[in-house]
């Protein structure tokens, strides 16, 4: 396993360190983001002492930057962010909400929120209310409710059907039961012309 690399910042980078701190890195890190981009180099005792003056002005300004956000994550207690966007008739969006929507919002909203701020794991693709996580650093956070108002009236539920009660007559009768009451009686009138046409054939057979 390929050990990490220590180097010396030559610029502050954010959740990593401030300039002029030695850090240790992934290789993988060192050579493809950092070393390229002139932003670390191995550190000797002779670059570390001739950063030593910009690493004082890094943290003075880090202790007023964290100043700052403390208040915004303070003022940010309770904070709705509200957005109208089109949607179908069941309330998907036709343009998902996205970090930098949320973002913009809370500047118009006199916030200064940088869009890497806002901790969105997924877009929100529906009219609906949700919270959003607002956080700088590891430990200044602030929860957020942010709702999606369609741009008009929609119908997200349609009526319940109405219950239906059932009693033991509604059920369905057995089949043979079912047939015998469909089928049409008999015309009794017909049934008494049958009897007496045998009983006339009967007699006249007799007498011959």
């Amino acid at each position: 396993m390929a050990r990490n690399y220590e180097l010396l910042l030559l610029e502050t980078i954010e959740n990593l360190g401030l300039v002029g701190d030695v850090v240790k890195v992934r290789p993988g890190f060192a050579r493809n983001y950092l070393l390229p981009n002139a932003m670390a180099e191995a550190p000797t005792p002779e670059k570390i002492e001739s950063l030593k003056a910009a690493r004082a002005v890094a943290e003075a300004e880090l202790s007023k930057q964290r100043a700052a956000r403390e208040a915004v994550i303070a003022r940010l207690a309770g904070c709705v962010v509200n957005l109208i966007r089109a949607c179908n008739d069941q309330g998907v969006l036709y343009g998902a909400v996205t970090q930098r929507d949320i973002s913009d919002q809370l500047i118009l909203d006199g916030y200064g929120i940088d869009m890497r701020a806002v901790r969105l794991n997924n877009p929100i693709r529906r009219v609906g209310t949700q919270s959003v996580t607002i956080q700088f650093g590891r430990d200044l956070l602030a929860e957020v409710t942010v709702t999606v108002k369609a741009d008009r009236i929609i119908e997200l539920e349609s009526a319940a059907a109405p219950s239906q009660e059932y009693k033991d007559d509604d059920f369905v009768a057995p089949v043979e039961e079912t047939y015998a009451k469909s089928k049409p009686a008999e015309d009794d009138s017909k049934s008494d012309k049958s009897t007496k046409s045998a009983r006339k054939t009967r007699e006249k057979s007799k007498k011959d």
